[in-house]
């Protein structure tokens, strides 16, 4: 089966942007004032301490947030809830244990109302795309946590998403793994075209992933940052280019 995309869409527009919790009655500021453009296609990631927003920036772009003030337009309309046009992929992928892979992949387009033989069909485009086709018939307790984070992908692919929302998807993977995850992601980031937004406390996939990084600070008072990684694709992580960015990155967090 032929999957199609069509035009580029997927432009995010983020506008004086402020989310706050109450935390035993008091208000805790997490972001304050959060000015960002994506373009359609683009790859960014977001870093930051802990306690800097990062993950609810994310929650507030795939819409499971609303923010105190301010907003975010996809593609010129209003972010009010989840839409179809983004998908979210957590740290843990989050598979049904009592479906196979290829039941797993298709269940979202079925949720839809999808056939199943042409949910099945979608599902095998973007098994095969992550790597997985002898896989189908396996269960997820059959999977090693780099393959069920590759199921994951790929049925959050499947629902064809102008906008993949990454919240830390490879901190649980060994070092191995991670550089692999990181090689099929630009992999697919690049067949796909679909905007990427990546969150992660790990400086140098940001560098490898990400056509720019933005550090969102602890303190509210300070701005957010954004540091353009212009560097050629397929990116390596030993030339001196790269090194520098790492450098860069490490010292804006007062590492050495």
């Amino acid at each position: 089966m032929t999957i199609t995309r069509f035009s580029a869409r997927g432009e995010v527009i983020i506008r004086d942007l402020s989310k706050s919790f109450q935390i035993d009655g008091d208000k805790l500021t997490v972001l304050k004032n959060v000015n960002l453009d994506i373009s359609a296609g683009e790859s960014l990631a977001i870093v930051g301490a802990s306690g800097s927003g990062k993950t609810t920036l994310l929650r507030v772009l795939a819409g499971l947030e609303e923010p105190d003030s301010g907003g975010v337009l996809i593609d010129g309309t209003p972010v009010h809830g989840l839409g179809k046009e983004r998908a979210v992929i957590f740290q843990e992928p989050r598979l049904l244990p009592w479906l196979t892979v290829l039941g797993n992949v298709a269940f979202g387009l079925e949720v839809q109302g999808v056939s199943r033989r042409e949910a099945e069909d979608r599902a095998r485009h973007y098994i095969r795309l992550v790597g997985l086709t002898a896989f189908e018939a396996a269960w997820p307790r059959q999977l090693s946590g780099g393959m069920a984070q590759r199921v994951g992908i790929a049925r959050a692919l499947t629902i064809q998403p102008e906008i993949l929302l990454l919240d830390e998807p490879l901190g649980a993977l060994d070092a191995m793994t991670k550089l692999t995850m990181h090689e099929e992601l630009t992999r697919i980031w690049t067949e796909e075209r679909v905007t990427m937004v990546l969150v992660t406390h790990d400086l140098e996939e940001a560098i490898f992933l990400a056509d720019r990084v933005l550090i969102l600070p602890k303190e509210k008072s300070a701005s957010p940052r954004v540091i353009e990684i212009d560097l050629p694709r397929p990116r390596d992580r030993s030339e001196a280019r790269f090194v520098r960015f790492r450098q860069q990155l490490m010292a804006e967090f007062g590492l050495h």
